[in-house]
């Protein structure tokens, strides 16, 4: 399960930084171009070569969180209890949710070992808005890649993240099965509480 979580923070962590022009740029070469971008950064970083999680978290604040439809990763997340949560709710879910994968994101960065990434062919017909770019991790000493699959969509500000799947297991639905367990338990409210417990826990422990 730890090794799952990192990867998938891995795969996420890849689009930090994206282009100004990016509603202008196709998805697959959007990915590979920011992909390399991310990745230098992280090669040439000493902070966060050093493990500073606080340079981390600055560097996913400002790259990553404007190009990701973290409204539309949450309802997902959420699923079918997302109509039970009021506006406010919505929003608090929302924020808490986005912090806890900034979170996440920012540890992918911290343990990044050298892996690098093929690109596999991409199609995408005249007018699609929603797409999938798929590319396949390697790992130094590992013998078989790990497929990592980008859902993205377009819309009024251009090209978005709304899911990073992992051998076939996305980001989204993998929280749906605690999300709705917490739900039952405590309802909306509950699930909200247990979130900001959780970044708690994650800023106090960070360095």
């Amino acid at each position: 399960m730890k090794l799952f979580a990192f990867l998938l923070a891995s795969a996420a962590s890849l689009f930090l930084p994206l282009g100004v022009h990016a509603q202008e740029t196709a998805p697959d070469v959007l990915v590979k171009t920011v992909t390399n971008e991310v990745l230098d950064i992280i090669r040439k970083d000493k902070d966060i070569k050093a493990g500073s999680t606080k340079r981390a978290i600055e560097l996913v604040e400002q790259k990553v969180l404007p190009h990701f439809n973290f409204s539309r990763m949450t309802a997902l997340a959420v699923g079918k209890d997302w109509r039970q949560a009021d506006t406010a709710q919505q929003k608090a879910l929302t924020e808490a949710f986005k912090e806890l994968l900034v979170r996440t994101y920012s540890n992918a960065l911290i343990a990044y070992k050298n892996e690098t990434v093929d690109y596999k062919p991409f199609k995408m017909q005249p007018g699609e808005t929603d797409v999938i770019v798929r590319t396949q991790i390697h790992q130094p000493g590992a013998k078989q890649p790990i497929t990592l699959d980008y859902s993205l969509e377009k819309n009024a500000q251009g090209w978005k993240v709304y899911d990073v799947v992992i051998a076939g297991v996305s980001l989204v639905t993998n929280y749906r099965s605690s999300f709705a367990t917490e739900v039952r338990n405590g309802g909306i409210d509950g699930l909200i509480k247990t979130l900001q417990a959780k970044n708690k826990t994650l800023e106090a422990s960070a360095k």
